[in-house]
């Protein structure tokens, strides 16, 4: 499935459109909210192997309904080393059909289903990971990144 393109305002205070990262492998993960334990877990870890991504020849990418002011801060807080987008208003949740009903307590609400896609450097969507765990997923991720290299060599 062709990853569907879009533009959002970015982290370095520029908009970023999807198909400017063509010719690279691209992870675009998705997650709830900045400064939140699960969100800033998987952030870090990502961070960690953020060296092994772009050794590998890839982007990686976060998208959350957080403001970019709120983005800063959670960079800055965790010296993450990769944009994060601002989808305010979900339109990219949505195209990726992520934005979600959900429960927590009793109380149900829209938001997001923590997912991953890893995109091709054709801009095909290759694996996707949907109603995410936190840990061991990052580990996952590279792991299929490393297969789809191999399978393309």
């Amino acid at each position: 499935m062709k990853a569907p393109d879009f533009t959002l305002p970015a982290s370095n205070g520029e908009n970023v459109t999807l198909s400017q990262f063509r010719g690279k492998y691209i992870v675009l993960y998705f997650y709830p909210k900045d400064m939140t334990p699960g969100c800033t877990t998987e952030a870090c870890e990502f961070r960690d192997q953020y060296e092994v991504f772009t050794e590998l020849g890839a982007v990686v990418i976060g998208i959350s309904p957080d403001s970019i002011e709120r983005h800063k801060k959670f960079i800055e807080k965790h010296c993450l080393p990769f944009l994060l987008l601002a989808d305010e208003k979900q339109d990219v949740a949505k195209l990726y059909n992520v934005w979600k009903l959900k429960k927590n307590f009793g109380k149900e609400y829209m938001g997001i289903e923590r997912s991953t896609f890893l995109i091709d450097p054709d801009a095909q969507i290759i694996k996707e990971w949907r109603k995410v765990k936190v840990n061991g997923h990052v580990e996952e991720v590279l792991n299929a990144l490393k297969q789809a290299i191999s399978l393309n060599k």
